[in-house]
């Protein structure tokens, strides 16, 4: 009954010899087995030149000074707000938490003049930083590239992505990174908002007003980008591309494909019904095809066979945070095996009915 099995990476589950993944597919060779595309794009965005991996854990040990202590934070909270702060807290990174990076460059860029003087106060080693104009603007730089990873994270999640729609996102993230390259290249910063405002209209700590971008800084931007371009490719090699029909049925053309191809009779078929075409429109890819299964048998096998295979584990991820809020401190002792099924399943139990069957059989 399984067709498909998407692990975290780990070795222990893709090792070659004695992996998970080996052992699965010596018992059922027909199964395939995936690396979860959210894990290979975490650790695909890891690489970071010298100068952006120095920023970033200044950054970090900077939130983690005012962070760590209660005292420090409750008066940096009442700074923010005399100051009239738009945010009063700062955000921890984790490197489990794929979107925290984004989101704690972000916060801190929003608030580096309060921190800036935070810091200065409390004479802390890194308090300069802020006043450094390269500083700001490499701080700005990763804010943005971030957000946009993150964006493309948060594509790529939930349970209803395909791996077609996913790898779809993917090539297209990568071909951008190519064209941002070039714009950087031309001091053209459209695609890093907060690095545009920074060079144009930035108000930062040092009061110097404009800041421009040097040509050491817009190199140090570029490679960035072509290392995140060819990591992306090491960690999402390009494979055979998916027959055209199964992502777009209705408008494959069929004069273009090989006369002896087995799929034609179906998808001619299948083109020329309106009622298929208004369903394509009204459901996912995957609903759309399982539901062709009794009168397309042929493509809809094949469809299925390259559409199926998991994209991420976030099926797992949702059933372990199920779990933990099931399973309190308080309730360590719980046996909730029936309760995650009820709090997973898509199918809406009647508890009513249920409580009263028990009921009876108590009676009885």
């Amino acid at each position: 009954m399984v067709s498909a099995v998407c692990t975290d990476g780990a070795p222990v589950m893709l090792g070659k010899n004695s992996g998970f993944g080996v052992l699965v597919k010596a018992d059922a060779p027909h199964i395939i087995v995936t690396h979860c595309i959210l894990h290979r794009h975490a650790l695909a965005t890891k690489t970071l030149p010298p100068k952006m991996a120095e920023v970033l854990k200044t950054v970090v040990e900077c939130v983690n000074y005012v962070r760590n202590s209660a005292l420090r934070h409750r008066i940096f909270s009442e700074l923010c707000k005399e100051m009239g702060s738009e945010f009063e807290v700062l955000l921890y990174h984790s490197n489990v938490q794929w979107l925290s990076r984004g989101q704690v460059l972000n916060r801190v860029l929003a608030m580096r003049v309060e921190l800036a003087l935070f810091l200065q106060d409390h004479q802390h080693c890194h308090a300069d930083c802020f006043k450094n104009p390269e500083f700001i603007l490499i701080l700005a730089y990763m804010a943005d590239i971030f957000a946009a990873l993150n964006h493309l994270n948060q594509q790529m999640q939930g349970g209803g992505v395909n791996i077609i729609e996913a790898e779809e996102h993917l090539k297209a993230f990568q071909k951008k990174l190519m064209l941002w390259k070039r714009r950087t290249e031309n001091n053209n910063f459209t695609n890093f908002p907060l690095l545009d405002n920074c060079v144009s209209k930035i108000e930062d700590v040092s009061g110097i007003g404009d800041i421009p971008v040097s040509t050491e800084l817009k190199q140090t931007i570029a490679t960035h980008l072509d290392e995140l371009a060819k990591s992306l490719d090491r960690y999402f090699p390009t494979r055979e591309s998916y027959p055209a029909w199964v992502r777009q049925p209705f408008t494959f053309a069929v004069e273009t494909a090989d006369v002896n191809d087995e799929y034609l009779d179906e998808i001619i078929e299948i083109q020329q019904s309106q009622v298929q075409q208004q369903l394509f429109r009204t459901t996912t890819l995957s609903t759309f095809w399982c539901r062709q299964m009794d009168k397309y048998p042929i493509i809809a096998k094949k469809a299925l066979y390259v559409s199926i295979p998991f994209v991420t584990t976030y099926l797992c991820e949702q059933s372990f945070s199920t779990m933990l809020d099931i399973k309190t401190k308080k309730r360590n002792r719980l046996f909730c095996e029936n309760d995650m099924r009820v709090a997973l399943a898509k199918v809406k139990p009647f508890i009513s009915e249920l409580v009263s069957q028990r009921q009876q059989q108590k009676s009885h």
